[in-house]
């Protein structure tokens, strides 16, 4: 009778130490931290992809390697390769020891050396943004702005179309207006709040242009990946509309257009401003960063 329970036990521990093994690994490379606006509320928890992930997928052979880290696509077309954000971006502050969200809708004037740029779908992303804390942020991230021909061929994807869907605009495949500004978020702000011995002219100028309120509202930015279709086959989201992408140019310029307009300086892809210093920002500037593909 002991030997027989003596063989069933060893039995049982020899399977149960088989199927330990032969569990996945669990992936660590995900957070799931709340993102608290200031002023409001602007949305539920989202997943969050922590600084310094990268794909966890282990490697088939000795060398082989991620072409690049985590929330990021590779596009290779015409013998180059680099690697850019799928989402726009939105910033970690580093406090401590620790990496905290930062509301999309709240200005980083001031130490920028210590926000971080992430990628990931259902976030609301970075604005407020001008193109040199883009830059530092990107850096912080051990990564870069995209230059134009980079963003560009990324947008317009490996048809090399007008659109990241293809050469014609299709209503509602991005968040975009097209030559149609109605509900304009700083028009409705002012006058909801304005007193009303405040000149209209007063709400083009800088400090209502950068009101955290306007991210808020309705019709204006959306959480990352929120229109499926505004994309390509190289996998980016959003590269046409919902916020200005700051690029690699220290005279300032930006590109894509955003949720108000596609159209006024370039349709689609082929959008580009120029007549900001590359210290500007408002509420309609955003980014997203490049790198090298390993």
């Amino acid at each position: 009778m002991a030997v027989a329970e003596a063989i069933r036990g060893a039995v049982f521990f020899t399977f149960s130490f088989m199927a330990a093994c032969a569990a996945p690994l669990s992936d660590q490379t995900l957070s799931s931290r709340a993102h608290v606006p200031v002023g409001g509320n602007l949305g539920a928890p989202e997943p969050r992809i922590t600084h310094g992930s990268v794909l966890s997928k282990p490697p088939s052979v000795a060398n082989d390697k991620p072409l690049c880290p985590s929330g990021m696509a590779h596009v290779a077309r015409q013998g180059e390769a680099f690697c850019i954000d799928r989402w726009e971006a939105f910033l970690e502050l580093s406090a401590g020891g620790v990496n905290t969200p930062w509301p999309g809708n709240r200005a980083i004037d001031g130490d920028s050396r210590r926000f971080f740029a992430l990628s990931a779908p259902g976030v609301k992303p970075q604005g407020y943004i001008s193109g040199r804390q883009a830059a530092q942020a990107c850096l912080n991230s051990g990564k870069r702005l995209c230059s134009e021909h980079e963003w560009r061929t990324a947008c317009r994807g490996p048809a090399n179309t007008r659109y990241p869907y293809g050469d014609a605009r299709k209503p509602n495949r991005c968040n975009d207006r097209f030559k149609v500004l109605d509900r304009h978020p700083v028009v409705r702000l002012f006058d909801e709040v304005a007193s009303r011995d405040t000149p209209r002219s007063e709400m083009w100028n800088l400090p209502w242009m950068n009101d955290p309120r306007l991210h808020q509202m309705p019709d204006s930015v959306a959480g990352s990946g929120e229109f499926p279709e505004c994309t390509n086959d190289y996998g980016v989201y959003d590269m046409v509309g919902n916020l200005h992408e700051w690029l690699l140019d220290e005279k300032g310029s930006f590109a894509g257009g955003f949720f108000m307009d596609t159209y006024q300086n370039g349709e689609g892809c082929e959008y580009r401003t120029r007549a900001h210093s590359f210290d500007y920002h408002d509420y309609s500037t955003g980014f997203r960063c490049c790198s090298d593909s390993g």
